[in-house]
């Protein structure tokens, strides 16, 4: 549906919000619910005591499969999604699957529901752009940077505005991925 087209590499490169080294710290600073992409995320934001609303993994970190710690730590999902996503795209199945996770979700963030994992077989790494797109304002959604921490991106009007411009550059049908979203076009 959608791909990362090289030109647009470089602004992912640079954090789209603060970054974390202690989960502790982020989860103070962090807006409910909380959406995690990446195992490593996931993973730290559950042994800190705090599952995200909705995690985002793919059994890989930095193009390497992650420890067996962290996979058995991830591998019982009460609610699981199960989709195939190329590496550098944003396909309708991730899309969709997203989209249904985060609406099924806790529409009350102190709400005590089961997590929601998708699991992607292929990539996950651009799942911050529709993360952050449609999960409410005032939310969380956390990602990692490679070699640095986790990245606290705190969802806001400017923030999707942000998302959106990126998701709009990209190459592909642009519409149709807004529309698996759920998102106003």
């Amino acid at each position: 549906m959608l791909s990362l087209p090289p030109e647009l590499r470089g602004a992912f490169k640079n954090p789209f919000g603060p970054v974390y080294t202690d989960p502790a710290a982020l989860l103070s600073d962090a807006g409910r619910p909380v959406i995690a992409v990446g195992d490593v995320v996931a993973y730290h934001l559950r042994a800190a005591g705090h599952p995200p609303a909705v995690a985002v993994i793919d059994g890989r970190t930095e193009r390497e499969a992650v420890t067996a710690e962290i996979r058995e730590a991830l591998s019982d999902p009460e609610r699981r999604r199960d989709v195939a996503n190329e590496p550098g795209t944003l396909g309708e199945p991730l899309l969709a699957a997203l989209a249904d996770a985060v609406a099924g979700s806790a529409v009350d963030p102190e709400a005590d529901v089961d997590p929601i994992t998708v699991v992607v077989d292929g990539e996950e790494d651009l799942a911050t752009l529709p993360a952050v797109l449609i999960a409410p304002i005032g939310s969380t959604v956390v990602y990692g940077q490679p070699g640095a921490g986790m990245v606290r991106v705190a969802v806001t009007p400017e923030t999707k505005a942000e998302m959106r411009s990126l998701l709009e550059r990209m190459d592909g049908d642009v519409s149709g991925a807004v529309s698996a979203l759920g998102v106003d076009e």
